[in-house]
């Protein structure tokens, strides 16, 4: 167990690097340059000032030099300054809280709708409960999320007034539930069909034919046993996916003007901050990794096999 719990460990460190180095090189080889936005392109900074920023930032070594120096102070803890001299850590400790409310909430939504959803398609296969549930979730899956964004703020915030459309100010629920079931509507499709798409077959199991055919009642086979056993990638999807609804966010707090990590992410690339957008998309990466990892423990613990693949 030992031996597989470092070989993961290792694995989930690689990535890490490897993820980290390439939003580093995405982030910093793009066009422009970020001393002169700070100014709006107007050229009123002095040549002391912008040399001293450009020395601060290391925006004058090469880019494998920057990324050295960035791991070095990453592994210290250290995420960096912005390029108004406010710590990335002090940005990333004033929005995480934001972020984990809306991905909690979608989270939420993701196993109090899409698990029963599952369950209900799952025990009427072939009917028309079936078939909608079925339906809804490819129509999740095709329209891409920016657009599900704009229209759930055109219809349920400025049509019919339910929701407000952009911000905090109303507090949770009522300025979170809408952007919530739009960060966690993809989650919850997969959700419901993976629930489906288990149930069925572990319905059409041996062991469940069997209890039946010894007269256990119906209701007790689908609960103890058919329900039980069908959670399991369900559940170890949804581990997987809160890591990837912290994220996701980052498009959804955009058009919803949420102040979070997504939203500073998005402040970060409009305004070429590449150290705000860098140190904010590394810790969702490792966040990410984080998830994975425990999910692969817990699956060498369940599954002995699985520590010999």
């Amino acid at each position: 167990m030992t031996r597989y719990i470092l070989l993961r460990v290792l694995l989930a460190l690689s990535v890490a690097l490897g993820a980290t180095f390439l939003i580093f090189l995405v982030v910093f080889a793009l066009p422009g340059d970020p001393i002169q936005a700070l100014t709006g392109g107007q050229h009123v900074m002095s040549a002391s000032v912008e040399a001293a920023l450009r020395e601060r930032y290391h925006l004058d070594d090469s880019l494998p030099l920057q990324y050295l120096k960035y791991m070095g102070g990453l592994l210290q803890g250290d995420l960096g300054e912005d390029f108004t001299g406010r710590p990335v850590s002090a940005i990333i400790a004033e929005s995480w809280p934001t972020t984990a409310k809306l991905g909690l909430t979608a989270f939420a939504l993701e196993i109090v709708v899409g698990i029963p959803l599952g369950l209900w398609a799952g025990l009427r296969k072939g009917r028309p409960v079936d078939y909608a549930v079925l339906g809804g979730t490819i129509l999740a899956f095709a329209v891409p999320i920016f657009v599900i964004g704009y229209t759930a703020q055109i219809l349920f915030g400025i049509n019919l007034g339910w929701f407000p459309v952009a911000g905090t100010e109303e507090g949770w629920p009522t300025s979170y539930i809408l952007p919530a079931v739009v960060l966690g509507i993809l989650g919850l499709a997969t959700t419901a069909r993976l629930m489906r798409t288990s149930l069925v077959e572990t319905l059409s199991a041996d062991f469940i034919r069997t209890a039946i055919a010894k007269g256990m009642p119906r209701r007790r086979v689908i609960v103890n046993h058919a329900m039980r056993n069908s959670l399991i990638p369900v559940v170890t999807y949804l581990a997987i996916d809160l890591g990837g609804l912290l994220g996701g966010a980052v498009i959804i707090e955009g058009i919803f003007n949420i102040p979070g990590l997504g939203f500073q992410i998005f402040e970060g690339i409009k305004q070429q901050n590449g150290p705000v957008v860098v140190g904010i998309s590394t810790l969702l990466v490792l966040i990410f990794l984080a998830a994975n990892l425990v999910v692969d423990v817990i699956y060498g613990v369940l599954d002995p096999r699985i520590r010999y693949e």
